[in-house]
């Protein structure tokens, strides 16, 4: 029995009930706790914000209003099964408990709807981000060079935006910033984005790109730093100098040095670009891949791809690699996923039409082959039968490695949601490949696609459903970083080190059950972690004041501004939000329903120049199930073709380019298309 014990706390759940003679309501959790909630004068009610930091309360006020404004608030802002966040203060004294509400946060000003499933929210977000670091960056500027990001551009911004004393330029980093232009480009259409994609697919190429003697592989640097102590010039460094990554070639930041060059590629169809992406795949098959033929090698053999290289024997199997030698691990396996193969073959399947077909087919094998192999095995390696989370560090054998310095045995949450998110997301694929494969009469082919599809989902499913109880705050809401995969002390959850939130992970969650809520029809349990996940996500990790976001939080959602969780960018800050915004919007769009009548559809801006070489396009956003999508409208330059482009066929994404010209600002043809869903 604790005297005089005060503690500041927040809660999220659903009113149960209203006490008006005593000014409170109750709360129910998650978790089923509830918590009778007292309001008082210095109670503050508001209805969520976005970044633009415009009220959104339209709650009206009540019939009959009484006259005492405790009463009137919350007889206005408290009805019974309204979902409610609220910060207050929690007291014990011997017997006796009281929670008392400072804020109420309401997700809308209809009880039943939310705010960020509106039709704007989450370009509002976009947009917001873009222009802020765009400002930055560039202050002023509207149109962008490849001096520019030469100058300017610095992966290590203050928490104003301002270049620190560091003055590194991170080229995976850069390659995220490539993709958060881009991808704000594609779901806005707002030029200035996609001219200063342009500069910076540029100066990325330009000055980080390693090529080998015969041209059949690239590589990336690391980064440059631009020298301040009098010396002109740069140092480059080609080996990594990220912690726990100094001096080797890590696959993750090759990986992610396409995320940028494959979203741009989807909205320009650049043949340069893309082969540059070619050139790239072709080094993490040839240095990193683990097939049983390179046991000729030395190597193990047994599928997948080691972590990191030596960068003077470029092999994974070096002594001087210390903990990174002969190792394989969720970064190394899964990251392919989402930083560029669903990307990339969402835009070379179907086969374009055009001079470069032959060339698109071979790509495509093989990143059709990369997917294949590692969701195989991601369903089969990283699941433990001991744990409800993901195994993430392996040896080349696939033993699993619990000493690796930091991890230990240790689970990050973010990985097990960004696995059960990506799994669905390729169970999606796999689903629409058996579809294809049975109507062309290949029977056998399209059960095995089925097969895996429905392991894929099963694991995903598993993973979201463990992650509810073991990963997300039941209480508070929101998603837990590090965690012991083997708790001790006879508690359900053990931190590694404290119960933080960072953002990245919020993303993986919020996409996590949006995509299982598509992929599961008749469910609602994902649907209502989803809109807790993104609710916690719209309230505590939005940087209003300067239209950014917070890297970390204490488990109430305050934001932790202390060093490195102080930066507006930096090695670990960025890409995330956009690619959350990004697929939140193409999500809530096709796989829930928002009502009160609200608009089904989205629309994707391309930016293309016509060319002989791929004369069609393939517009799908994402892996989606089958006949969840059709496209409704299609505008060339200003022109409404629809009639013309639209393809018969509800299930077909590619659009026809063939006699299509440039719009005169440079040549280049502006195509919007409009989606639309389709009831599940």
């Amino acid at each position: 029995m604790r005297q005089n014990f005060t503690q500041t706390i927040t809660l999220a759940g659903t009113v149960k009930s209203i006490d008006e003679a005593n000014a409170s309501f109750t709360i129910q959790a998650r978790s089923g706790d509830t918590f009778p909630t007292v309001t008082g004068v210095t109670t503050s009610w508001q209805v969520l914000t976005n970044l633009d930091q415009i009220s959104r309360d339209r709650v009206p006020d009540p019939a009959g209003a009484p006259a005492d404004p405790v009463l009137f608030n919350l007889k206005k802002y408290i009805a019974v099964g309204r979902p409610v966040f609220v910060a207050g203060l929690y007291q014990e004294d011997g017997d006796r408990a009281r929670f008392e509400a400072r804020t109420v946060y309401l997700l809308h000003s209809d009880p039943n709807r939310y705010l960020f499933e509106e039709t704007h929210w989450w370009i509002v977000q976009v947009t917001q981000m873009a222009d802020r670091i765009l400002d930055h960056l560039f202050d002023e500027r509207r149109n962008y060079t490849i001096d520019d990001f030469a100058k300017f551009y610095r992966t290590d911004l203050n928490i104003l935006g301002q270049p620190t004393n560091d003055t590194v330029q991170e080229c995976a980093v850069l390659s995220r910033l490539l993709y958060d232009l881009s991808t704000a480009f594609l779901i806005t259409g707002a030029e200035r984005y996609f001219l200063a994609a342009q500069a910076a697919i540029k100066y990325l190429r330009e000055a980080f790109r390693s090529s080998s003697h015969d041209g059949q592989y690239l590589f990336w640097a690391y980064g440059r730093r631009r020298n301040t102590a009098g010396e002109k010039g740069e140092s480059l460094y080609f080996a990594s100098q990220g912690p726990d990554d100094v001096g080797t070639i890590p696959l993750y930041e090759q990986i992610y040095a396409l995320a940028g060059l494959t979203q741009f590629y989807r909205i320009t169809l650049d043949t340069e670009v893309l082969e540059d992406i070619r050139r790239t795949i072709n080094t993490f098959q040839g240095f990193y891949w683990d097939p049983p033929s390179a046991r000729d090698k030395g190597f193990a053999g047994t599928g997948g791809y080691y972590s990191h290289l030596d960068p003077v024997t470029m092999r994974p199997d070096t002594a001087a690699l210390g903990e990174n030698c002969k190792r394989k691990n969720w970064n190394s396996v899964g990251d392919h996923i989402p930083a560029y193969l669903v990307n990339l073959i969402l835009t070379l399947e179907p086969l374009p039409a055009g001079s470069a077909r032959p060339y698109m087919a071979d790509l495509l094998k093989v990143a059709i082959g990369i997917l294949e192999e590692t969701t195989a095995l991601i369903a089969e390696k990283f699941p433990d039968p001991t744990s409800k989370y993901v195994n993430e560090r392996f040896h080349d054998d696939w033993t699993p490695d619990h000493a690796y310095r930091w991890q230990q045995d240790r689970a990050v949450v973010g990985h097990n949601l960004k696995i059960a998110w990506n799994l669905t997301r390729c169970a999606n694929y796999f689903h629409m490949r058996a579809a294809r494969r049975r109507a062309m009469g290949r029977a056998t082919e399209a059960g095995a696609d089925e097969t895996h599809a429905k392991r894929l989902l099963a694991v995903a499913r598993k993973l979201g459903d463990d992650m509810a109880t073991v990963g997300l705050d039941s209480v508070r809401g929101g998603i837990f970083d590090c965690v012991e995969r083997h708790p001790t002390g006879g508690m359900p959850i053990q931190f590694a080190w404290g119960p933080t939130k960072d953002f990245w992970q919020q993303e993986q969650g919020v996409l996590a059950y949006l995509i299982l809520h598509g992929a599961t029809i008749g469910d609602s349990t994902y649907l209502a972690l989803a809109r807790e996940s993104a609710a916690f996500w719209n309230l505590f990790f939005l940087d209003r004041e300067r239209q950014g976001y917070y890297f970390r939080t204490t488990e109430n959602g305050l934001p932790i501004q202390d060093g490195q969780y102080g930066m507006k960018s930096s090695h670990a800050i960025g890409y995330h939000a956009f690619e959350l915004a990004y697929l939140a919007h193409v999500y809530t769009r096709t796989f829930v329903d928002a009502g009160n009548g609200a608009d089904k559809g989205f629309c994707l801006y391309f930016r293309i120049r016509p060319s002989t070489s791929q004369t069609t396009i393939n517009v799908l956003p994402d892996f989606m199930p089958p006949e969840r999508l059709s496209i409704e409208r299609v505008v060339v330059n200003g022109i409404d073709l629809t009639a013309q482009l639209k393809p018969s066929n509800p299930d077909d994404f590619q659009l026809s380019l063939a006699g299509l010209s440039g719009a005169q600002d440079g040549g280049a043809i502006a195509l919007v298309v409009q989606f639309a869903a389709l009831a599940g």
